[in-house]
């Protein structure tokens, strides 16, 4: 019998979820990964605009 529409045993939310969980996972990683390799291109690297010119001119300026 249901009481106030509740059932026996729970629904599942995690179970039927995973897929969309694992695709965002996928997606976060790729659109970071993207957003890297732009910021660190050679078009991009010495704009002012970029906030990340200082971290990539040291790190540049190590690695020779």
């Amino acid at each position: 019998m249901a009481f106030l529409g509740l059932r026996k045993w729970p629904t599942p939310v995690v179970r039927p979820l995973w897929p969309f969980m694992a695709a965002s996972g996928l997606t976060f990683f790729l659109v970071s990964k993207m957003q890297d390799l732009g910021v660190k291109s050679d078009e991009w690297k010495n704009d002012p605009r970029n906030p990340y010119a200082a971290q990539i001119a040291k790190e540049s300026a190590s690695h020779h």
